[in-house]
């Protein structure tokens, strides 16, 4: 899995100019049942993939923190909202609450997540590959690509699985 990851950024960078174009034929003419299908490599990739033995989210890039999350965060810690963002978040180039550092400073050594219960949603929903109207985050799925080698592995299915459905 180490090596793969690894490998992740060069993958998506060679591949990149493919998945631009496929993304934005998939904005165009969108399948009719592109979120089933979606949902299915999603769980057919998750079915295989343990995300404990990566952790390449938590330990590359942040979510964007919602105010729900905060407060939900903040009362767990049992600290005020202010001092929860002062101590552990800050506001970003586009307006949004994120970490203020990377790796995330509540992923454990053992790549477990210590505020599992209480993660932002942005930490629920990764990498969003089984998302509805799936074709509208064409941006962030091209992101995930080269963090999330699921995401990369489920990209590179959906691909063989459109081209197959238009030869027919």
């Amino acid at each position: 899995m180490e090596e793969f990851i690894n490998e992740l950024p060069k993958l998506a960078k060679e591949v990149e100019k493919e998945n631009q174009k496929f993304f934005y034929k998939l904005k165009k003419r969108t399948p009719k049942n592109l979120d089933y299908i979606m949902q299915e490599l999603h769980e057919d990739e998750f079915s295989k993939t343990d995300c404990l033995a990566c952790a390449n989210c938590c330990k590359t890039t942040s979510p964007i923190f919602t105010n729900a999350d905060i407060a939900r965060i903040s009362k767990h810690f049992r600290m005020k909202e202010h001092q929860f963002i002062s101590q552990f978040l800050y506001f970003d180039e586009d307006n949004h609450y994120v970490l203020q550092s990377a790796p995330c400073h509540f992923l454990g050594a053992d790549n477990e997540c210590m505020i599992y219960d209480v993660r932002p949603k942005a930490c629920r929903e990764y990498p969003h590959t089984n998302r509805k109207k799936f074709h509208k985050i064409s941006e962030i799925t091209m992101n995930n690509i080269s963090i999330c080698p699921a995401t990369y592995n489920i990209v590179e299915k959906l691909k063989t699985v459109i081209a197959s459905k238009a030869k027919r």
